[in-house]
């Protein structure tokens, strides 16, 4: 038994310190401009923690290196939805979608609200929805029994209801699939099919809401142009 125990923990070091030296050598290739090297370092690490933004990141910057400003859109905005607060991953996000001609925040929106829009990431707003119900029904049995804490009551009902109304929004926004045009350009045609007339052509880098899909061909919605059509699957990266 004792063996096994021993044997187990030995193959988690070595797991764990292959995967330190791996994330070593891929910062090195970046840095010193291997970055299709970097990239498949990244790649593979990313099967080991698939929740961890700063990987996807990483891989978004070699890819902006590497001039896929499609690709490198997609992954900065998977990090993006995981670390929502991280300057850096903001900043690049917004570089790589302002290459395509796309913007990060809506025009009109003040850009301090995007940002408290975004504070927290979608789990955060459901857990703290989460907290703020049950000390909601905490508060509500004290009072119903001992006729106590009204005033905190009150203010834990409108907590809730503001977050409740936050974390619907997002699960709005986490339901529209969105992708990233990822060639050097998407034709966008009226329907599924190369024998389709092209209604638009939009640049890589661009966001589109993705709406249906049909062989080898996703209707979407050009996000910053409103107009919808159809474009072919090989040419855009689902988020």
């Amino acid at each position: 038994m004792k063996r096994i125990l021993l044997t187990a923990v030995l193959v988690c070091l070595a797991a764990a310190s292959w995967g330190q030296s791996a994330l070593q050598q891929a910062e090195t290739d970046y840095r010193e401009g291997k970055f299709s090297a970097a990239l498949s370092l990244y790649e593979k690490e990313l099967k080991n923690a698939p929740n961890d933004p700063y990987v996807y990141y990483n891989i978004g910057n070699c890819y902006f290196k590497m001039g896929s400003k499609g690709l490198a859109a997609a992954n900065y905005y998977r990090a993006f939805k995981l670390a929502p607060r991280d300057s850096d991953i903001r900043h690049n996000l917004a570089l790589a979608l302002a290459a395509g001609g796309e913007r990060l925040v809506p025009a009109g929106m003040p850009e301090v609200l995007h940002k408290a829009f975004f504070y927290l990431s979608y789990n955060e707003v459901k857990g703290l929805t989460f907290i703020l119900w049950w000390l909601f029904c905490a508060l509500a049995a004290v009072w119903l029994l001992k006729r106590q804490f009204k005033r905190v009551l009150l203010a834990s009902a409108v907590l809730l209801i503001f977050s409740g109304g936050w974390l619907y929004a997002r699960y709005l926004l986490e339901q529209t699939q969105l992708a990233v045009v990822a060639a050097p350009v998407a034709e966008v045609r009226s329907g599924p099919g190369a024998n389709f007339p092209a209604s638009a052509s939009v640049p890589q880098g661009h966001l589109l809401a993705v709406q249906d899909a049909k062989d080898n061909w996703y209707e979407v919605i050009v996000k910053s142009q409103g107009l919808k059509g159809w474009v072919e699957k090989n040419v855009i990266e689902q988020i």
